[in-house]
């Protein structure tokens, strides 16, 4: 809350600066980009309801996507001009403590400071573009080693006002100087509320860097060597193999998006619906591409627009195969990004864009494999080899990948 029910002690609320010229603009901004997101969520409605094959059922796909994708532009929008309307802040000051309300009336987040610690409460002029021109003239206090602003639009006579009431209710002055020894040489740790959701493992000293011999290596070839067996007891085709390697693309979007909210955290609130909705529709056009073209073909597909019946066949026979695979992603997960601590030097930038790069390699590998394949007929000899094309530039992307040392 921002503590506007509270008679005790001394209280202070300022709401955030406005512009109301950025807020028109905002305005203009937010309207444009949800009028194609509402009606685009009409069409997906219907496109949900009415679906009959797997034309139908990537229309609806892509369409999803695209509106989780673009819908993240209104929300931003919108949750900015919600701060610029109604964003304040509150000054609660009690017995020994100082605390600072952030947010919407009833809805924000409350730091407690004590008082004993803070000093050289002041008026500060933010510089043009700086982080915190948005507040005009503001209040700054020091804490530790850090520096703490407070307040938007204020008048620098409201100073005096500040500094007795901290006084006078909390018993303590704030005081001017540096900060004590002891104030700054203990590195300060999150409060247990504002501790990560997602726990990890610590990352081993001085990992070693992946090789040919490492475990998630050695899993990968194992998991990629199934298609083979596939291929030569069960019958598996070109197209069969096209298709997993498709659901392979499918499971590593699946752990980048675990990487993006590890790393991330609330950003990820963000960047995982974004990533979802451009990856989905990328993974949705991309199976359409090859269940056409290596599985069905153009005349097959233009005649049932896909059977969906078909496709769940497709993918029970593959179930050994894909579990291999989901199983060796999974390892690599575990032990690579949170074991070793990948996660520590990689950004959700640099997720975001990682797995497109292998995936589109990887299907061009196959493309140009399974073209011969067409060519010189369905024979064993030649899809075993582009199986082993596929193993061979997985593996090297996957050392490529880890083989620096997260220390």
């Amino acid at each position: 809350m921002d503590f506007s029910d509270d008679q005790d002690g001394y209280r202070r609320v300022w709401r955030f600066k406005r512009s109301w010229v950025a807020i028109a603009i905002l305005v203009v901004m937010d309207i444009a980009f949800l009028i194609p997101a509402i009606l685009t969520f009409r069409e997906v409605i219907g496109e949900w309801g009415s679906f009959d094959s797997l034309f139908g059922l990537v229309t609806a796909l892509f369409m999803s996507a695209w509106l989780l994708g673009w819908s993240m532009a209104p929300l931003i929008m919108t949750a900015i001009l919600l701060v610029m309307l109604f964003g304040r802040e509150a000054l609660k000051v009690r017995p020994g403590t100082v605390e600072l309300f952030l947010g919407f009336p009833y809805l924000g987040l409350t730091v407690i400071y004590d008082v004993s610690k803070m000093r050289n409460l002041r008026v500060e002029q933010p510089l043009k573009k700086s982080g915190t021109s948005w507040r005009g003239k503001h209040f700054v206090f020091d804490y530790g080693a850090n520096t703490v602003s407070f307040g938007s639009d204020i008048n620098i006579d409201e100073l005096v006002e500040i500094e007795n009431s901290i006084q006078m209710v909390s018993g303590t002055a704030i005081r001017s100087g540096e900060a004590l020894p002891e104030e700054v040489a203990v590195k300060w740790e999150p409060e247990a509320d504002e501790s990560p959701a997602i726990t990890v493992a610590e990352p081993v000293s001085q990992a070693s860097p992946v090789t040919l011999s490492s475990a998630s290596t050695l899993a990968l070839i194992i998991a990629n060597m199934v298609p083979i067996a596939g291929t030569v007891f069960l019958g598996w085709k070109l197209s069969d193999v096209m298709v997993l390697y498709w659901a392979e693309s499918a499971v590593i979007g699946f752990f980048t998006l675990c990487k993006i909210i590890v790393i991330g955290r609330w950003m990820a609130l963000l960047a995982g619906p974004f990533f979802l909705g451009h990856f989905g529709g990328f993974m949705a056009i991309h199976f359409l591409f090859i269940y056409t073209i290596f599985v069905k073909g153009p005349e097959g597909m233009s005649a049932s627009g896909g059977d969906l019946s078909d496709v769940t066949r497709l993918f029970v026979i593959l179930w050994p195969a894909l579990a291999a695979l989901v199983a060796s992603h999974t390892y690599s997960f575990f032990a690579n990004f949170l074991g070793r601590g990948e996660y520590r030097k990689s950004t959700v930038k640099e997720q975001m864009s990682k797995p497109y790069g292998r995936i589109v390699f990887m299907q061009l590998v196959l493309i140009f494999g399974g073209g011969i394949s067409m060519i010189l007929g369905q024979i064993e000899p030649v899809l075993i080899a582009v199986i082993g094309l596929k193993i061979y530039f997985d593996v090297k992307a996957h050392i490529k990948e880890h083989a620096r040392s997260p220390d």
